[in-house]
Order: structure tokens, then sequence, then C-alpha cells
């Protein structure tokens, strides 16, 4: 985050610096992403109460970790959606996420199955640290994008945020005290979770946030359709660093050197697939 503000942690809403709002500097390609960007952060109860499952028995630290990631996720998601709401009068925030809510639940999310999908705690936390990965380096991207001074502000305050996350998952990772898993498996987790991506949790997520319900007859809702948008407008505001940086992270989540040659190699290819899923090749 070399050049820019860095935020600490405990911020509120009224932190932010709602007052500089440039309405003239907002773009709209963005915004499509941020709502839909929004609608996902805002749905973190769910993933509170499967980590609370699945960490059954922990110590107190780490329950209480939990909660407190899913208050600061809440929060991204109610910051996105107040700007996403200025940004454009017509979006309504609320109801577009009771449409998600009740259209969208994580197959793992519906069952009272106590164990981690991933197999072992380890596992749930390798996909944690993959999933924080990403999201550190998706508003990073969105805060060197945006025009608009508040959307800056909120994108860098959450990126912060996702980095100290992925901090902590990574320290209980290693704090569990289960059998290390072997290097494929560990792997195949991180692979795995990076492939999920293309569920319909975020095609949902911009298919509702982008198309009123008024007009869901007229256009109804396709995973294909509404996947391939919602990457070509996201993938647009990487640049080669932000993946660099992500694939460094991950690397570093699995066990593996977030300087070497496999993790290098694995950057070029995530950036020529990105490139592809953007449509387009964006300058590095």
């Amino acid at each position: 985050m070399t050049g820019t503000m860095v935020y600490a942690s405990g911020w509120t809403l009224d932190d932010i610096h709602w007052g500089s709002f440039d309405p003239t500097k907002v773009e709209r390609g963005l915004l499509a992403a941020v709502k839909s960007a929004a609608l996902v952060e805002l749905n973190a109860p769910d993933y509170v109460t499967y980590l609370q499952r699945v960490f059954r028995n922990s110590d107190t630290n780490t329950l209480a970790n939990i909660e407190q990631w899913g208050r600061e996720e809440i929060q991204h998601g109610l910051a996105l959606g107040r700007w996403a709401e200025r940004a454009d009068p017509s979006f309504d925030f609320k109801s577009a996420f009771a449409r998600f809510r009740a259209g969208y639940t994580a197959p793992h999310f519906a069952t009272d199955d106590p164990d981690s999908v991933r197999g072992s705690r380890r596992g749930e936390m390798i996909a944690r640290c993959v999933v924080e990965s990403g999201t550190s380096s998706f508003y990073s991207a969105i805060r060197d994008s945006a025009d608009e001074p508040v959307l800056k502000e909120i994108a860098g305050r959450i990126a912060a945020d996702e980095f100290r996350h992925y901090k902590l998952f990574l320290e209980t990772l290693n704090a569990q005290d289960e059998p290390e898993l072997p290097w494929w498996r560990r792997v195949l987790v991180a692979a795995t979770r990076v492939n999920e991506s293309s569920d319909d949790e975020l095609a949902y997520a911009y298919y509702c946030a982008n198309v009123p319900a008024s007009q869901e007859s007229a256009v109804p809702y396709s995973r294909k359709r509404f996947a391939r948008a919602y990457h070509s407008r996201a993938m647009r505001l990487y640049r080669r660093h932000h993946i660099s940086k992500l694939v460094q992270m991950v690397a570093k989540s699995v066990g593996a050197d977030p300087q070497g040659r496999p993790t290098r190699a694995a950057s070029a290819v995530l950036w020529s697939i990105l490139r592809l899923r953007a449509g387009f090749a964006p300058a590095g």
C-alpha cells in the first residue's frame, strides 16, 4: 500500500468523510461491481455461524475473533451499500440484499454438519486465507483505480481490514493442533476455493444489485451471463502488482515460498487469466 493512506482498525461509518462525495467522479462500471460486493460483504453472519460450528470448543479468543471478523465484514457491506445509494439514488440496498438472501445460500450453510467442508480446521483456514487474499487485493485495486474520493477512502479502509483478517486466519491456521496437511492437500484446498469464485454467490449478487426486481421477468438470472458480467467489470480494476501480492499471500498460506519461482509462475498465469476474463489487456 505504498504511497497510500494506511487505515487503522476499529473505524466506524461515522469516520468516513461522506461530505467529500463527488457524483461527477462516479464510474458506472465500478459502481456495478461495488453494488454486488456490498451484498456479499453484508452476508457475513452465515459465515460466522458456519465458522463457529467448525471451531466449536476452541478457546474463547478464537471464537471472539470470528465474531469480530463478522462485525467488520458487515460494516464493509454497510459502507459500500451507503456509498452505492449515494452514487445511484435508484439503488435500494436493503431490497437488493433481501433478494440476494432469498435466492442464494451456500450449500454448507444449509446444514448443521459441524465439520469443515475443507476436511479439517487447517483446511478451513487455508480457504479463509485465500478469500482474504482475494478481497484485500480486490479492494486495493478499487482504491487505486477509483477517482471518487469517498469510494477511494472506503476501499482503502476495507483493504487494510482484509489484510489484517488474512493475518488473523494465518495465525489461526498455524495455531491448530491438528496434524499438518501434506503439501498437495494444502494446494488442493486453495485451488478449490479459488475455483469457487465462479459459483453463484458473486454472479447472483451482481444480478440482484444491478437488475431491478421489476425487470426479473424480462431479464432472468443466468449464472453464466452474470458471472461474465461481474468478471468483465471487476477484473478490469486489477494491475499486475495487485495479482502478485494476492498470489504471494496465497503461497504463504499453503507453506510455499512467496518469492519462489513457482509463485512467480502462478502469478503470471493468474494475470493472463484475469486479462482474458476482463476482455482486454490492462496496463501493468
